[in-house]
This record gives C-alpha cells, sequence and structure tokens, in this order.
C-alpha cells in the first residue's frame, strides 16, 4: 500500500488527502509543515514533497475513494486526531468525509457544507434565493437550448455529456452556458470571502468526454466592476452556508457582453488544481493560508503576481510504459516507479512560466505537444497492464 519515501518522521502535522495530493504536499512542505500525502498515485514527486506519501485505491463506480481502503490506510499511517485537508475526490461521499471526521478532523469544509453546495438542486435553490445567475437545472434546461449531462460530485470535466439523455440517478441536466471559462480562487472563514485570483480553463476535448479538463493559466484581469460582482456573490454564498478554507468557484462569461455579466456554474470547497498557479515561491503558502482561515483569520494582502502560470494536463493517448529518461523539469505528476498508464488516464501535468497570460498560456501547450511527441515515440505497452490508476470522472 505504502510508496517509496523519504523516512518516516516521529510525527506528522497534517495529512493531505485528494486523487492527487502532490500540490497540497508542496503547499504544506512550504509552510513548514510535515505532511502524510494519501492519493491515488503516489508519484514521484509527491513523495519528495511529503514527510510520506501512500498509495490508496480508486472507487469500484470510478469516482473517487475505495471507502474501506481510504479509511484502512489512515488507520494505518495517520495517527488519531491528526487533521487531515481533503482535496478532489470527496464532493459526492460526505458519508465517508464523516467517516474519516470522526478519527481524524477535517480541517476545511464538513460533509454538511460539501454535501448542500455539491448537491444540484439545493445549490439551485441556494443561488435562486440570493438572486445570484446561473444555468438553468433539471426540467427548466430543457426548455430551450442545448443541455449538459454531469455526474454529481465528479471533478475533472470528463463525466460531462451533450444532450439531454436521460440523467439516471446520479446525473443531473443543466442547461449549456457558452462563453468564457474562468474561475475564482478564494479563501472563507464561514462568515467572509476573499478572492485570491482569477485564472481561466480550457477542454482537452475526446469524443466520449467533450468537456474533458484540459488546464488553466493565470492570474488573468478581469473588469473591476465584474470582480465585485463576483466578491459580492462569493460573500452572500459564504455567509449562508458557513464554508471554511481554499475553495474556487467556476464561472461563464457570456459572449458579446450579454446580462448577466457572469452566470455561476459551481462551488469547488476545497483546494484544487490552481494551486499549480497561486501557490508562489514569494508568497505565503495556500495551505498555510487555508488553515488560517478555518481558523477564521483572512489575509490582508491579496494582490495577485505580476508574471502568469499554466498547468495542462497530459493524458495517455494508448497504453504507454513511462521511463524516468522521459522526465523534463517542467513536468509534475509522475509516476514514482517505471508504470504502465491506461488509455485516458493522466500521465503528468505540464507547467510554464511567462510574463503574460496569452504567453504562458502558449508556452504550456507547445510543452504538451513536444512531450506527448516524446510520449508517441515510446515503446507501447500491453493493454492488460493498467498499473497507474484511472483518475475519476
Amino acid at each position: 500500500m505504502s510508496s517509496p519515501a523519504r523516512s518516516r518522521p516521529d510525527r506528522y502535522d497534517i495529512a493531505v488527502v485528494a486523487l492527487s495530493a502532490r500540490a497540497l504536499a508542496a503547499s504544506a512542505r512550504k509552510a513548514g509543515l510535515a505532511a502524510l500525502a494519501v492519493d491515488l498515485f503516489a508519484d514521484a514527486d509527491t513523495a519528495e514533497q511529503a514527510a510520506r506519501a501512500v498509495r490508496s485505491k480508486p472507487g469500484r463506480n470510478g469516482l473517487g475513494f475505495d471507502r474501506r481502503d481510504l479509511l484502512c490506510t489512515l488507520a494505518e499511517h495517520a495517527p488519531e486526531g491528526l487533521p487531515v485537508v481533503l482535496g478532489a475526490g470527496f464532493e459526492h461521499a460526505p458519508a465517508l468525509m464523516r467517516a474519516v471526521a470522526r478519527r481524524n478532523p477535517i480541517a476545511g469544509a464538513g460533509a454538511d457544507v460539501v454535501s448542500g453546495l455539491k448537491d444540484p438542486e439545493r445549490f439551485d435553490a441556494l443561488l435562486t434565493s440570493l438572486a445570484i445567475p446561473h444555468p438553468r437545472l433539471g426540467a427548466a434546461a430543457q426548455e430551450g437550448g442545448e443541455q449538459l449531462s454531469k455526474r454529481i460530485g465528479a471533478s475533472g470535466g470528463a463525466h460531462i455529456r451533450r444532450g439531454a439523455t436521460t440523467p439516471g440517478r446520479r446525473r443531473y441536466l443543466q442547461a449549456f452556458a457558452p462563453g468564457r471559462c474562468v474561475s475564482a480562487l478564494f479563501l472563507a472563514n464561514r462568515s467572509q470571502a476573499a478572492i485570491l485570483g482569477f485564472s481561466e480553463q480550457w477542454c482537452d476535448p475526446v469524443d466520449a468526454s467533450p468537456f474533458r479538463y484540459g488546464g488553466a493559466v493565470g492570474p488573468i484581469a478581469l473588469r473591476d466592476r465584474l470582480c465585485d460582482l463576483i466578491q459580492d456573490a462569493l460573500a452572500r454564498i459564504v455567509a449562508a452556508t458557513g464554508l471554511v478554507g481554499l475553495a474556487s468557484v467556476d464561472l461563464v462569461l457570456p459572449e458579446n457582453g450579454c446580462e448577466p455579466e457572469f452566470l455561476l456554474l459551481e462551488i469547488n470547497p476545497r483546494p484544487g488544481a490552481t494551486l499549480d498557479i497561486f501557490d508562489r515561491d514569494d508568497r505565503p503558502s495556500l495551505l498555510g493560508l487555508h488553515l488560517e482561515a478555518c481558523a477564521g483569520r483572512l489575509p490582508e494582502d491579496r494582490s495577485t503576481p505580476r508574471d502568469s502560470r499554466a498547468a495542462a494536463v497530459v493524458y495517455a493517448h494508448r497504453p504507454l510504459r513511462v521511463a524516468a529518461r522521459l522526465r523534463p523539469l517542467w513536468t509534475a505528476d509522475w509516476p514514482s516507479c517505471d508504470e504502465t498508464v491506461p488509455v485516458g488516464a493522466p500521465v503528468c501535468t505540464v507547467l510554464a512560466a511567462a510574463a503574460s497570460p496569452n504567453a504562458a498560456r502558449a508556452l504550456v501547450l507547445e510543452r504538451r505537444a513536444v512531450l506527448l511527441e516524446s510520449l508517441d515515440a515510446a515503446p507501447p505497452a500491453a493493454e492488460t497492464v493498467t498499473t497507474k490508476a484511472m483518475a475519476p470522472a
């Protein structure tokens, strides 16, 4: 169950648990904290950043963690009472969050808050009551225009399908909102919200998953009025729900200056993918700010960096046997040893920095293309060997 890592310390300061915990582990190390990292991969650089990196099994339904295995992993490696920070992988599983919290307190949004924000009907009712613009849901989504079928509690975009097909028990319909896809990273202290920066996302589509997450770049600049409107919306959501810690909100900015000026898609009530963009060496650790917010304190300095960073996910086009020689310095999230990566699973993350968002995005996509060319030239691997877990849709 465990993977190679630095020698185990006498004690951990915190545990970080996510589908991929590398960025959280790096932020913990930056804050001077010895972290136990638990995720689906225990990648090489996660082991480098954490005091110990441990792999847990994915759920049988392809969504999140295997409940029994995760609880056993924490019981084996995390001392009772050790605080836990949860990343992606729990939005669909409030019961698992409660089970974790019975032994290890969660530093961040609890199960009740998360379940309220990730239940489509309850969240739709909340936004309606707060007069916050958002896409129509369910039957209302079918009144005109295109619809999307989404999986409740999923992340990464691979679960999103076009069309008004029968949603199913764990799926729901939402009206498609065309426009520019942006996200705001923010801190919450149960009563107030503080935006740390905005980023822009793009998709890496395949036939079965036209909205699969491709990457993000930031910080990006938005008009002052729009920033104020989003800040006000987040403040009302936090006050109404008691959300706490580092979180993000996904938004669509309609094209051609149409009203409303934004549509709010969802709140991600945990640290997410833009840690790679906003957690800078010359800035306070975002995990440290997360813990401060959990204690009720928001930072006074909310200025954004002048340069831009981008991060893009590289997915396997075919089964790949990943060798250590293929790992450039501008990448992250590589397997801890030579492994076979199945079709559609993430191989690694590509990173880039530049003076502007456009330049950073162009550079990360150029590097991604170079890496894909190298991977395509690598010897094929047997499809039956899939040792790197598939990231849940």
